[in-house]
């Protein structure tokens, strides 16, 4: 069984690996590891190698965070939707630390934040992935059907 609290501090209670590995899916924000976090993605991440504390901090605070702990209480994965609530969001920064991998965490995190964004009714959620499409699969997400029409203003040249 997995736990996670929504911000307003309210707990509900999702299903997990149903192996009773004592894993936590917690929305707090306050609860977050944010050393550990930058560490994991500036040096472990493909897709954030170098990224500041400061900035990881800034996604942090403009975010809704999941952060999965082991039942020790140690940080053991984490992800960040950018959403408006309302009719879009997008997954990003999902990571598994290396030692919990393997255990279905990533499909429980994906699993949680699915769930959790359910109630918005959002027209879209987006993520992008390099090498991670069988896991998204297994909680409903799929390519996008017409990628021509998606575009990027993006500040890497």
């Amino acid at each position: 069984m997995t736990t996670t609290r929504s911000e307003d501090g309210n707990r509900d209670k999702n299903e997990g690996s149903g192996r009773g590995d004592g894993y936590e899916i917690d929305t707090d924000p306050d609860r977050l590891d944010v050393g550990v976090v930058h560490h994991w993605l500036s040096t472990d991440a493909f897709w954030a190698l170098g990224r500041s504390r400061d900035t990881v901090e800034r996604s942090i605070q403009g975010s809704l965070n999941f952060g999965v702990y082991a039942a020790d209480g140690t940080q053991a994965a984490y992800a960040r939707v950018v959403t408006d609530r309302a009719t879009f969001a997008w997954l990003c920064d999902v990571y598994v630390a290396p030692a919990h991998r393997g255990l279905g965490l990533g499909v429980q995190l994906a699993t949680a934040v699915r769930d959790h964004l359910a109630p918005y009714e959002l027209k879209r959620t987006m993520l992008a992935t390099l090498d991670a499409h069988e896991l998204y699969a297994k909680v409903g997400f799929t390519p996008v059907p017409d990628p021509e029409l998606l575009m990027i203003l993006s500040s890497e040249r």
